[in-house]
Parts: C-alpha cells; structure tokens; sequence
C-alpha cells in the first residue's frame, strides 16, 4: 500500500509536468536541427530547458547528420520512456502480489513467487514465458523499423524524415489483428496536430520520470537504504538485475 502511493505520489509530479502546446507540424515530419531541438526541450521543460552535456546531439552516429542523429535520439528517448512506464505499473503490480484470476499455464502456481520482489518474480517464470516475451518484443521491434511496413502507413523512418515514437499499424499482417499496438481504440484520431504534439510531450516528460522511478526500484531493492525515501517499502532482491536469465535458466541450452 505504501508502495502504491509512492507511485501516485510520482504520477502526480508528472502531470506537473506538461508542456504547452507546439504548433502543428506539416506531413511529412521536417527533420531537426540542433536549434529546433533546443526549442522543443524548452517547451518540454521549460525550468531545465536544453540540456546535453555529452552533446549527443553533435555525434553523428553511424556517419549520419545531426538532423539523424537527433531524430534517432528522440525516437529512443520516447521508446525508452514508453517501457519504462509499462515497467514501472508492472513493477508495483509484481511487487504487491497482483496476479490475474486464473493460471498462466498447467506447470506454473502462482504460489511460487508469492511473497517475492518484482525481478524475482521475473527470474522465477519458466524460460518458455520469458522467451515468449523477448521473441514478441523483438517483434515489435523489427515491425516499428521496417520501411516497406512504414512506407505503407504513409510514413518514413524516424531518421530520414518521420516521426519520433511513430509505431505502424498492422495492417500489412496477412493474418488479421484486431487492435494495434499503438492507440488500439482510436483515440487520438479525431485529434488535432497540435493536440498530438501536446499529448507527446507529456507523453515524453512522463517517460522521464517513469525512468527515474524504475531505477530507483531497482536501486532499492537491490541495495536497501540506497534511496531513502524507498526504504523499507521495496521488498529486497539478491539476483542480477540487468541479466534476462537466471543461472537455473542456463539448463535450457
């Protein structure tokens, strides 16, 4: 319970955080230069403003331009921030025991990893799950950068033009799928641009947090005392956090 509201009191600083409107964008996206960058992070947080002491945005990854670079860097920030979010709900779920009604699978008891922190209950699932989860993953992940899938949807790569957080549609699937992974229901359809480019930075501030949130979980429970306003609220775990297996996964191979 202590928990939960931790994490309401975190979500409540994120609404904080909304940005104001941008104007809308022409289609295709316009790719950004370092100036337009620094803008943007304005009206994302205006009290930190543009803040990039590595210049990241002035590397030039892979031997690409500036204006790549910084629509990669978005993209990732945005993705990032998307799992994080989904990482830090499950996390609280995990952590305080929340299951669904009925069995997984005939080999797996919930019984099992009552009582245990949020990774632990990860090391503990069977193999098979996990696999499905990375496969699926991996997935989404080939789907979101595909050109023929992107080019289909009227759109271009986060790179060369598109946009940042942009996850296509499944239409190109042989088989049919009900719902897509992005806006299932079609809530932002009816929206205008600048409504999307609102929600987006929100979407964008509240991933910042999420990350700060998740890590500091994991902070915790791996060394207790290390964020003190955690202690004593997150359950403490002896595994490796940043290891997708467990060593009794290894019997698999």
């Amino acid at each position: 319970m202590k928990l939960t509201i931790v994490a309401l009191a975190l979500v409540a600083t994120a609404s904080a955080l909304r940005a104001p409107v941008l104007a809308p964008r022409s289609s295709p996206v316009a790719m950004m230069e370092k100036p337009e960058l620094a803008d943007l992070a304005k009206t994302q947080n205006p009290v930190v403003g543009y803040w990039d002491p590595l210049d990241l945005a002035g590397l030039n990854f892979w031997g690409t331009t500036d204006a790549e670079t910084i629509g990669f860097l978005r993209h990732a920030e945005i993705k990032h921030g998307r799992v994080a979010m989904a990482g830090f709900v499950g996390y609280i779920i995990h952590e305080n025991g929340i299951h669904w009604p009925w069995a997984l699978s005939n080999s797996f008891d919930y019984a099992s990893v009552e009582g245990l922190s949020a990774p632990a209950v990860w090391d503990a699932i069977p193999i098979q799950a996990k696999w499905q989860i990375i496969l699926i993953i991996g997935f989404f992940e080939f789907w979101s950068e595909s050109k023929y899938v992107l080019e289909k949807d009227g759109t271009s790569h986060y790179m060369k033009g598109g946009k940042p957080g942009y996850f296509p549609t499944f239409k190109e699937i042989p088989h049919p799928v009900p719902f897509n992974l992005f806006d299932p229901f079609g809530f932002t359809k009816k929206l205008s641009e600048a409504d999307k480019a609102k929600k987006l930075n929100i979407e964008v501030n509240n991933g910042r947090l999420a990350m700060i949130g998740l890590f500091g979980f994991l902070a915790e429970a791996k060394v207790p005392g290390s964020v003190p306003a955690l202690s004593g609220l997150i359950k403490p775990y002896t595994g490796e956090i940043m290891a997708p297996f467990s060593p009794a996964d290894y019997s698999f191979f």
